[in-house]
């Protein structure tokens, strides 16, 4: 149910910075508000099927595949590299670069969007999440799962659109400086590949 304390358990967990909070900061300061605002709405978007497997119970399906839990782990893995590796580059996805041409929005939530979706550990984070607050009526649990898990996307949303909105507010300090361009995008680059590090010795 939507009760006080599942409203402040969800904001604590949206307001820990992760991967896509890692991801609409890098829009945000490479290419400004309207990308962050993409970005968000894509990491949002991402979160649908991993609440969709907690309120079918095929997140314990993927808890107990070691086989599946791999393949899409590794696909994750593979992902952020690649991400990383576009901050790096001149051009690249995450590269904080002043005359870089601004992306189409959908690409941009695309992206972000399959930054959750290929992060098995969801899954299983919401199925441990959510139950707790459910009523305890069975015929009522599918409509609760669904509704605890619509207004943590709001929340989630709406975090990250505040976390990239400041990120396009220092953008033009930013930008004014070559060496913290460079620096800013390196840093992009090192987290996403300590997350990927993170994510492949993650178990089931």
């Amino acid at each position: 149910m939507i009760t006080a304390q599942f409203l402040l358990t969800a904001l604590v967990v949206v307001l820990v910075p992760g991967t896509g909070v890692v991801y609409t900061l890098a829009l945000g300061l490479g290419q400004g508000p309207r990308a962050a605002l993409w970005a968000a709405l894509g990491c949002t978007i991402g979160i649908v099927p991993h609440l969709l497997a907690a309120t079918l119970g095929l997140a314990a399906v993927l808890h107990t595949s070691a086989v599946l839990f791999n393949i899409v782990k590794f696909a994750g893995v593979a992902y952020l590299i690649w991400l990383a590796y576009g901050a790096l580059r001149a051009g690249g996805a995450l590269a904080v670069d002043p005359n870089r041409t601004r992306e189409a929005g959908l690409r941009i939530a695309k992206r972000g969007a399959l930054i959750n979706i290929l992060n098995p550990k969801l899954s299983i984070f919401f199925l441990a999440l959510l139950p707790p607050f459910l009523s305890g009526e069975t015929a009522t649990a599918t409509q609760e799962m669904v509704m605890m898990g619509g207004v943590f996307m709001a929340m989630t949303f709406g975090v990250f659109c505040l976390y990239g909105l400041f990120a396009a507010l220092v953008r033009d300090w930013l930008l004014a400086s070559e060496r913290a361009m460079a620096w800013m995008s390196r840093t992009f680059a090192a987290v996403f590949g300590a997350l990927a590090l993170k994510l492949a010795f993650e178990r089931a």
